[in-house]
């Protein structure tokens, strides 16, 4: 270093170097730290993924069980699985789920696309595994009676759902009503334990 370098105080290249490899660790370090946790999008599209494939199975599994009892049972009557207890009987069903509101059948419709819009737009910050399993229940069970609503008879919006599990002395439901309301069940219980679809829990 010439004596004109030392009287300006320009850093020598050797300690420059090391000034420059101190200072990156520190900025990578600080930039992890300011990183929002569940940003990254790996960890979201899991998070879909498992919403997907549970909504896949609730309404496969409704959709195949309706197609075999209808073709097998709908014109064979009851058949006895647990005795008196349980039977699988055909009914055709306007109305909600367990047969509610007979009368409601477009506006259950509505209600079923409703709640298939708001699972899509919640989707999109869904970091939670609970709630993925919790809203693809809903999604699936939804979706299956919504198909039997367009385009089982008489259609348009104004479908017939297939009903056909009937325990004693309760209402006839199938699949689908059983997607959903475990489906809600879980919903209510990870609500109540603070747990927010993104992933946030909230201390009680």
């Amino acid at each position: 270093m010439t004596e004109a370098e030392q009287a300006i105080g320009t850093p020598e290249p050797e300690k420059a170097e090391e000034a420059g490899a101190s200072a990156e660790p520190a900025k990578v370090e600080e930039a992890g730290a300011s990183a929002e946790p569940g940003t990254t999008g790996g960890r979201g599209e899991r998070r879909i993924l498992v919403l997907l494939a549970v909504a896949a199975v609730a309404y496969l599994l409704d959709l195949s069980t309706k197609i075999i009892v209808v073709s097998q049972l709908e014109h064979e009557g009851s058949i006895d699985v647990l005795g008196s207890w349980l039977r699988f009987e055909v009914v055709r069903n306007r109305g909600a789920a367990f047969g509610l509101g007979e009368a409601m059948t477009i506006v259950f419709t509505c209600i079923a696309a409703i709640v298939i819009v708001v699972i899509a737009r919640i989707a999109r910050k869904l970091y939670s595994v609970p709630w993925a399993i919790a809203l693809g229940m809903l999604l699936g069970g939804a979706l299956g009676n919504l198909t039997d609503r367009l385009f089982r008879t008489p259609g348009g919006f104004k479908g017939a759902v297939v009903d056909f599990i009937a325990p004693a002395n309760f209402a006839v439901f199938n699949l689908a009503d059983s997607a959903i309301v475990c489906g809600g069940i879980t919903i209510v219980i990870l609500s109540f334990r603070g747990l927010d679809p993104d992933g946030t829990v909230h201390p009680h």
